[in-house]
């Protein structure tokens, strides 16, 4: 006669692989954003991969002391809602209006697949994040910007200009990336500078200040 504890463990481990299949679809969702080489855009996985690996290297700049693995996990699962919902460009507000509501649901679906302690712990890791409520996760949503425009700045605007996107629009939408770390914030200032220099940014409006 099979042990109890045997079943639970069992319907625990297909809780656990339903997830793993089921968040390959990350590889699926296609960014705004392309490759530096600009053969193509890049896939959600691989924008949580590179985050994460930035995070870690970039931690030094964090504007306080930060759980680095905590802020990893975070990069791991920052995007899983966008399975369901989609990715949409940040810097266009109608796209984004309703969005919110659209992740809440996915999360509830996705995190709901696991086991419910680990489903819980990620689904609190992701709201974390959304939040900026703490040092890791304001350190992790610098991170996340920062790291398209890396991208478009390597691509010589390709995303920026595809979109209109102005350096005014860059720099407001993404001021709070000083939160989490002011020296990559002084950082994307500077870059920004010479991404409008080079022409790689939108001209402002008639009338508004580059």
């Amino acid at each position: 006669m099979s042990h109890p504890r045997q079943h639970a463990d069992t319907d625990r481990l297909a809780r656990q692989i339903d997830f793993a299949v089921e968040i390959d679809k990350l590889k699926q969702i296609v960014r705004q954003t392309y490759l530096m080489d600009r053969s193509r855009k890049e896939n959600d996985a691989e924008h949580s991969w590179h985050f994460a690996l930035l995070a870690s290297l970039l931690a030094e700049y964090a504007a306080e002391d930060v759980d680095v693995l905590r802020v990893l996990r975070m990069a791991l699962v920052h995007d899983l809602v966008e399975i369901d919902a989609g990715d949409v460009v940040v810097y266009d507000a109608a796209a984004r209006a309703g969005q919110a509501e659209l992740e809440q649901a996915a999360a509830e679906r996705i995190f709901g697949l696991l086991p419910d302690d680990q489903g819980a712990e990620l689904r609190t890791l992701w709201e974390e994040f959304e939040a900026r409520a703490t040092p890791e996760a304001r350190f992790a949503k610098a991170i996340d910007r920062v790291q398209p425009i890396l991208h478009n700045y390597a691509t010589q605007g390709a995303t920026w200009r595809d979109h209109g996107i102005t350096k005014q629009m860059v720099l407001a939408t993404n001021a709070h990336v000083a939160d989490g770390s002011p020296a990559l914030w002084a950082f994307v200032q500077r870059l920004l500078d010479d991404a409008a220099a080079r022409g790689y940014l939108a001209d402002p409006p008639e009338g508004e200040h580059a």
